[in-house]
């Protein structure tokens, strides 16, 4: 079949007046998940695997960062969607280009080819299955820690973010971060006195905790400090408030992994006061190395 031109492959403009609003359409008594492809990485077959992502979004995010500090750059290839959404969902634009494996113009049609009819929510992160021609997964939750855990046959880490002996802890701290932090930022900016209590509160706690040790389950980085991670390179004026928190966040920023999947274009709004992610980040003293 010969190669589709490059503008057949691009979805046109976002138009919220042909096409409305995204939403996500859901009867209040259907049981399904709302992230619905949760199949796990079974095979770690080099160039099966691709990741549709989104550079504004910190589920998308958490995979990237994960599967570079997993070793994976070229055992899973990765793609992004456009910024923006109209009513069709998210889709693949001249600024990141064509779908590089199937050449949808929109990530819908993933969905669609996984599930026909698909009336649920299209979402980022997505991972693709090339040998099964679908979604394997939306769950950002479980995507991030098969790559750090499934490929070893096939790739070295250069950081093992998912350690057995700290797994337990791992999810402890998200159990806590994950409502009060990852989830509660969006309730405490919409005006949440009570989620903006329990957020400010979690900063300081974190602040206290990350005084004595470089991260935090101790001096390597793991899956917690990705999860957190995404949330505050996103908050903004007033992390800084937590120097602790704060130097923290910009060591993790000197990381490969972190910085380069980082376009802080995507995230803030135009004219929002800046903070200096390049200063130098002097860890207090007792911070293990």
């Amino acid at each position: 079949m010969p190669k589709l031109p490059r503008s057949s492959r691009l979805a046109s403009p976002v138009d919220t007046a042909a096409h409305g609003e995204y939403r996500i359409v859901r009867s209040p008594d259907d049981p399904r998940p709302l992230y619905r492809f949760t199949d796990r990485v079974t095979e770690a077959v080099p160039g099966r695997y691709h990741v549709y992502a989104g550079w504004f979004c910190p589920w998308s995010q958490r995979t990237t960062i994960a599967l570079e500090l997993a070793g994976l750059r070229d055992v899973v290839s990765v793609s992004y969607v456009d910024n923006a959404r109209d009513g069709r969902g998210w889709a693949f634009r001249e600024r990141y280009g064509p779908d590089p494996v199937n050449g949808f113009t929109l990530l819908r049609q993933a969905y669609e080819a996984t599930e026909p009819d698909f009336d649920g929510h299209v979402s980022v992160p997505v991972l693709w299955d090339r040998a099964r021609g679908r979604v394997l997964s939306n769950d950002f939750r479980t995507i991030g820690i098969d790559f750090a855990t499934r490929f070893r046959d096939v790739a070295e880490p250069l950081v093992e973010t998912y350690p057995e002996a700290l797994r337990e802890e791992i999810e402890q701290l998200d159990a806590w971060l994950g409502p009060a932090v990852n989830h509660g930022v969006q309730r405490a900016a919409a005006g949440d006195a009570a989620a903006r209590t329990a957020l400010l509160d979690a900063f300081a706690t974190l602040d206290e905790r990350l005084a004595t040790r470089r991260y935090l389950t101790g001096p390597a980085i793991t899956e917690a400090d990705i999860r957190l991670w995404v949330t505050l390179v996103r908050y903004g004026t007033g992390l800084e408030e937590y120097p602790h928190l704060w130097a923290y966040a910009r060591d993790l920023y000197t990381v490969p992994a972190f910085r380069d999947t980082t376009d802080f274009s995507t995230f803030t709004a135009p004219g929002a006061p800046a903070l200096d992610w390049t200063a130098p980040a002097e860890r207090p003293e007792g911070v293990s190395a």
